[in-house]
């Protein structure tokens, strides 16, 4: 007959193995701290982002507010890097060629939010020396005014100089509409196609944003380049990071009965 104070094989694997309220707080731990490194890896992630965005605002309004230097030369056009050029002030003269404008759909902020006017983009190709042209974005016109004839003033003529920042052709956005040149459809500002689609040659890779000049006419209004773009990434760094940290006290909560349901048993 078994002795009665000793424990069959059965009963100590059965004492051994978890119980349901153990593997329960096991599964609990083990989620929480894999949503935790995630939560965190997010949060440090958004830091890494809030230090490259404030790097790429300072280099954008140093470079901006400089004084204004010379375009890249045509020789160099060749080895032209948009880092190494985007927003940079520049000054140019030359004589615009009115008759290959490209109006590009576009929009234009106002002061209420939400509400921006519809319209385009004016680049107007300048010639700049011998075999040598940069389109320039001289500004923005409503729907209305698409048509030359339907602006406030005639367009200048002659050799201009202005003030403008280098900017990058523009890349399709996924749900952006292609360009269709043949109908006059412009959603990019794509150079190359629309230096091609004007059967000019020797353009730079880059066009010019022109500057707001107060003395200007109403229509076009230059000065498109927004200085002062969004930088809400410490923002979602510190929510990612609270959302951790709720996580953790929650679990806290969770465990804390849990475990010294356990102790007492144990």
């Amino acid at each position: 007959m078994p002795d009665p104070q000793v424990a069959s094989p059965d009963e100590i694997a059965g004492a051994a193995r978890p119980g349901p309220s153990n593997r329960a707080l096991i599964a609990a731990a083990i989620a929480t701290v894999i949503s935790l490194i995630i939560l965190i890896t997010l949060g440090n992630w958004q830091m890494e982002r809030l230090a490259w965005k404030e790097g790429l605002i300072a280099q954008m309004q140093e470079r901006a507010y400089g004084e204004p230097g010379a375009i890249l030369p045509p020789e160099q056009w060749a080895d032209y890097v948009p880092q190494e050029e985007e927003y940079r002030r520049v000054a140019v003269t030359g004589r615009f060629l009115h008759e290959h404008e490209v109006a590009v759909h576009g929009l234009m902020p106002t002061s209420t939010r939400g509400n921006p006017v519809q319209g385009f983009y004016l680049l107007t190709p300048l010639v700049i020396g011998p075999d040598a042209l940069v389109f320039v974005n001289r500004g923005f016109v409503p729907t209305s005014m698409r048509d030359p004839a339907a602006r406030p003033a005639p367009p200048p003529e002659g050799e201009v100089s202005l003030t403008g920042l280098v900017r990058a052709p523009e890349e399709r956005a996924l749900f952006v509409p292609e360009n269709i040149p043949e109908a006059e459809r412009w959603m990019v500002r794509d150079i190359a196609q629309m230096a091609d689609a004007r059967g000019l040659d020797a353009v730079a890779p880059f066009y010019i944003d022109a500057e707001f000049d107060p003395t200007a006419p109403d229509w076009p209004r230059a000065g498109a380049t927004v200085l002062d773009p969004p930088n809400n990434h410490l923002q979602y760094a510190l929510t990612w990071y609270g959302l951790a940290a709720v996580l953790a006290v929650i679990f806290l909560i969770y465990a804390r009965p849990r475990l010294r349901s356990l102790l007492r048993r144990g």
